[in-house]
């Protein structure tokens, strides 16, 4: 028997053959007939709600929270969403109303993610690592009802606050294991828990393309935009990352991602969707790290290159072999050969994915062949540094002119920009139309990442043409190290590019022109000027000083000052 997709299968029915053609029927299938429609029985929203509540039920004592000596089972873990949600109704908070956290990786983290959306609210998760300013314009942006934040950033989420006309809903968590006193707030987040209703009523999405969560960019270009997230996107994302990474009821995943970055690339509802458990951790440390893979027997965990410096400097240092493979993501500039090789010296299976902030975190992945295992380390490291290929839930991957949008060649040369067509994609940019249109033109998501395409299928990224630099898995502007740069009486130009690094994958260098008088002027006191104008991991960790090249219309050719770093 030959089976045919039945998408196939129906329209080839409802073509009619010739009149008089020998041993064929006319055949006219009515399938837009009213009978024929969707209904609550055959149709429901796809939504990772559904996940929390089917490991409640399924594994209902097993282990879904680790957290130094607390424990949290699937049963008491949906119990503690519910009275979130419950608590964030109560206090007034309304369906589509944003409700904004601040905390590292903690079980309220995890809570936020299903309790905020079965609220009806949408979940803003905040980067830790930003200033006060920055902050505050995201909360306005957004125009926050609700900010939840723990202890230890409680200081910075009011001096971020004091900025606002509008004054949101302030609950502190009072984590355990947090350091800080406590700061005025409206509620406490345990009390505020144990106040509310653990069976109270679930506003589930109208539809499967209502928002669930809003993401913003690092504000590559002026301030960040915020990427609005929908159902849809974020449970075909996290059974995209379950099935890839192969997760099941027995994984245990370690938190060393932050789950402010694309919502932890939707791990927080992977791990739901098969009743895997969570390892939280306040801080990434590599002994904490091994140590949790000993004690807890962590079988998986997301790295960016900094993560794996880290881990390779201890494990070094420490003597350090696993007993066992562990899985280990990594996202960013690719690891170079030498470190691929002390990865898996150490015993970790290392991965390579790629996605962005606009498209719900993963949405492609350096596939691996069991073959190339027996490679050579440097051919390996060639394989894993690319991009690779669309996920299983990312419909279309093209590389193509960005204009014409003619693919390029498989030929590993042509170059093109990396381009979506999926259910991954964000609804667009809040309150931003005109950045919407730009980046959906023509019917695709433009990425900006220029690739060639191997023969094999496999993207490779050659160039950013955003010029993000993304360090320690952290994105930074080039333009905003620029701004602050120009703003020193003594630089007359500067242009920073991206600097590989064998910690961090790539740190900001800056080339500096000076203006004539100022050529006393040292990079250790530029470095200084910069300090209390950039966050410590938006520093420039080089500077070039000298006359910088410019084409007859004044551009700055990038990819120049990028060859002139390269070893």
């Amino acid at each position: 028997m030959i089976l045919m997709n039945p998408g196939a299968a129906e329209a080839s029915q409802n073509v009619e053959k010739p009149l008089g053609e020998p041993g064929r029927a006319v055949v006219s299938l009515d399938l837009d007939a009213d009978y024929l429609q969707r209904r609550e029985a055959n149709f429901q929203p796809l939504t990772p709600i559904n996940f929390l509540l089917r490991s409640a039920q399924v594994f209902a004592d097993r282990t879904a929270i680790i957290y130094g000596d607390i424990r949290y089972s699937w049963r008491e873990y949906e119990r503690r969403c519910r009275r979130l949600a419950s608590a964030i109704r109560d206090a007034g908070v309304r369906s589509g109303e944003t409700v904004a956290v601040l905390s590292p990786n903690t079980p309220a983290m995890l809570e936020a993610h299903f309790g905020i959306p079965m609220s009806g609210a949408i979940l803003t998760t905040v980067n830790t690592r930003l200033d006060a300013s920055a902050i505050a314009f995201i909360l306005a942006h957004n125009e926050a009802r609700m900010v939840i934040v723990d202890r230890d950033y409680a200081a910075l989420a009011q001096n971020a606050i004091a900025q606002l006309e509008k004054r949101p809903i302030i609950v502190e968590i009072a984590d355990p294991h947090a350091a800080a006193p406590p700061q005025p707030c409206d509620h406490e987040y345990e009390a505020f828990l144990a106040s509310a209703d653990p069976e109270g009523p679930i506003i589930w999405p109208n539809d499967e393309f209502d928002t669930i969560a809003l993401n913003y960019t690092s504000g590559t270009t002026g301030n960040p935009k915020g990427a609005l997230y929908h159902h849809r996107g974020t449970y075909l994302n996290a059974v995209g990352q379950a099935l890839h990474h192969q997760l099941t009821s027995d994984s245990i995943y370690y938190w060393t991602l932050p789950m402010f970055h694309c919502n932890g690339w939707c791990f927080p509802w992977a791990l739901a969707a098969v009743g895997a458990t969570h390892v939280c951790a306040r801080r990434v440390d590599p002994a904490e790290i091994f140590d949790a893979i000993a004690d807890h027997g962590v079988t998986h965990l997301c790295g960016a290159p900094t993560v794996l410096g880290m881990m390779i400097d201890y494990a070094t240092l420490s003597d350090i072999k696993l007993d066992r493979s562990v899985a280990l993501t990594t996202a960013g500039a690719a690891p170079p050969a030498s470190t691929l090789l002390k990865v898996e010296e150490i015993g970790f299976k290392l991965r390579h994915v790629y996605g962005s902030t606009e498209l719900h975190g993963v949405v492609s992945i350096c596939d691996w062949h069991s073959e190339w295992d027996a490679l050579p380390a440097e051919e390996r490291s060639r394989k894993l540094s690319r991009q690779g290929v669309a996920t299983v839930t990312t419909d279309r991957m093209i590389v193509a002119d960005p204009v014409s949008l003619e693919p390029v060649p498989a030929d590993g040369h042509s170059m093109g920009e990396i381009l979506f067509r999926c259910s991954m994609g964000m609804k667009g940019y809040l309150k931003n139309p005109e950045a919407t249109e730009d980046a959906f033109a023509g019917g695709w998501y433009h990425t900006g990442d220029l690739a060639v395409l191997h023969p094999d299928g496999y993207a490779e990224i050659k160039d950013r043409s955003k010029d993000i630099i993304i360090s320690g898995g952290e994105n930074i502007s080039s333009i905003e190290i620029e701004d602050v740069l120009f703003q020193h009486p003594g630089v007359n130009h500067a242009s920073v590019v991206p600097m590989k690094d064998e910690r961090w994958g790539e740190t900001p260098a800056a080339f500096v022109e000076l203006k004539p008088g100022f050529e006393h002027v040292s990079g250790d006191e530029l470095l200084e000027f910069c300090r209390p104008r950039l966050a410590k991991f938006k520093l420039p960790r080089r500077f070039i000083f000298g006359p910088i090249e410019r084409t007859a219309t004044g551009k700055v050719q990038k990819h120049h000052l990028r060859a002139r770093l390269a070893p």
